[in-house]
């Protein structure tokens, strides 16, 4: 089971929209509740933990989803664990927030933002919306599909909306990955919103106020943001 942080309404009802972001390596689930800023009055934030201790592989005292093994290459086991391990705690999360949510959208930074790509295209259906902030495309055999398995969905399911953002000044998750990414996902007929800024490895004030644009222009049944 994850452990997570939760900021809800306090008067919460079912059908409201619910926010789930993964932090990056080495870090923890207190990480990105700072961007609770980005939900509409009635939006809850939540916030799981990765369940591999990052000094396993160096990352320091934190935590990771899985092992980086060097350009756009992320470890198999440890990865297909972490997406099993986000399934169930996906699967039980109206007990765990105390309500039934209503447009569900998975995201994250850095690995956090691989691993909400992978699970969306690995699990169709499973979430209404995707954030991939200076993330990766992981490849077919870490996520755990056969070849071009992951792009496939069923007629009747269509690839929820993706806002992926980058910095082109990024030396952790170079640039250049994100471009490769998102040349694979296109050349498999997947759309997506594209964000790139003059930013290295973190997160920005315009980026997030573009994001929360984006979410209530993009993600069906989600409160458009007063500066949409």
């Amino acid at each position: 089971m994850l452990d997570f942080l939760l900021k809800k309404p306090s008067k919460p009802v079912d059908g409201g929209p619910v926010l789930v972001l993964l932090h990056g390596r080495g870090s923890d689930m207190r990480d990105l509740q700072g961007l609770a800023p980005v939900l509409p009055e009635n939006g809850t934030l939540v916030t799981p933990q990765a369940p591999h201790p990052g000094d396993r592989w160096g990352y320091g005292p934190g935590w990771a989803w899985y092992e980086y093994t060097g350009y756009g290459k992320a470890d198999g086991p440890s990865m297909r664990e972490s997406l099993r391990l986000l399934e169930e705690f996906l699967d039980g999360l109206p007990q765990r927030i105390g309500f039934q949510p209503g447009p569900l959208v998975l995201g994250g930074f850095s690995q956090g933002g691989t691993m909400s790509l992978g699970f969306a295209l690995t699990r169709p259906g499973a979430v209404d919306g995707v954030v991939v902030l200076s993330g990766f495309l992981a490849t077919e055999e870490a996520i755990g599909a056969g070849p071009r398995a992951m792009f496939s969905v069923p007629e009747d399911q269509g690839h929820p909306p993706l806002f992926w953002a980058h910095g082109t000044q990024d030396p952790s998750v170079p640039f250049t990955l994100a471009v490769e990414g998102r040349r694979r996902l296109r050349e498999a007929g997947i759309e997506m919103d594209t964000r790139d800024y003059p930013m290295g490895h973190w997160v920005t004030p315009e980026e997030m106020k573009d994001l929360k644009k984006w979410l209530g222009d993009s993600v069906p049944g989600w409160p458009r943001s007063e500066n949409g």
